[in-house]
């Protein structure tokens, strides 16, 4: 998995009735844009530090670069 600042992860439920969680991504901590990244929540507007699992995907910004 590989992403950069302003691009959206999306965490989708593990289980029946899960939310499906959005964030967008505030910081990747390697240069190459593998996790960690620290996210901040749509829903919560709250700052995480997340190591995404295999229920996460990201969607590229529309920002160039």
């Amino acid at each position: 998995m590989h992403a950069k600042v302003g691009d959206r992860l999306i965490m989708e439920g593990v289980h029946v009735g899960d939310p499906k969680r959005i964030g967008v991504i505030s910081e990747v901590s390697h240069a190459d844009g593998t996790p960690p990244y620290t996210v901040k929540w749509v829903d919560s507007n709250r700052e995480t530090l997340v190591y995404p699992g295999s229920e996460c995907h990201i969607e590229q910004s529309e920002q160039a670069g």
